[in-house]
């Protein structure tokens, strides 16, 4: 849901096995405790471009125990003195910030497929890598259901 001109992540419905949402170029500055009640399993999360001014907006954050990467690129908060060092302390759980991990070595272009990987205990679902895949199956379903829940999404085909 990239640059939808969300402002707000609370009307997201219970998504329990997403791992990887990327909501970059909206308006979005907190509220993101609704990301560990309604996907408690995400090991993705692209917040880059958004209103995130404060570390305090990412607190919430540290409820998503499986989060490994997260993208925070163009967001006010990037500014912060000992920004990397501060969100790699809050959020002790993650492996990469904005694309690079503490030692800022970039993300290996294999580490999407470990992240398909990560999960619960159990989830075998091996086509996680086809979610990816513009207009695939899943992404339809997947709108098809935030559409019912009366989200607006726009989807941009190029």
């Amino acid at each position: 849901m990239v640059n939808i001109g969300l402002s707000s992540l609370s009307k997201l419905p219970s998504l329990p096995k997403l791992r990887k949402l990327e909501v970059s170029d909206n308006s979005i500055s907190g509220g993101l405790d609704t990301l560990a009640v309604k996907c408690p399993n995400l090991t993705y999360l692209n917040l880059s471009g958004n209103q995130i001014k404060e570390l305090s907006s990412i607190e919430a954050l540290q409820n998503l125990k499986n989060l490994k990467s997260l993208d925070l690129y163009s967001c006010d908060v990037t500014a912060a003195d000992d920004y990397r060092e501060s969100v790699f302390e809050l959020l002790p759980q993650l492996v990469y910030l904005d694309g690079f991990d503490q030692e800022d070595n970039e993300v290996p272009d294999s580490e999407n497929d470990e992240d398909d990987e990560a999960g619960p205990p159990g989830d075998d679902d091996d086509d996680e890598e086809d979610d990816e895949e513009e207009g695939s199956e899943r992404d339809e379903v997947g709108l098809s259901y935030l559409m019912k829940e009366g989200i607006q999404v726009s989807v941009w085909v190029m």
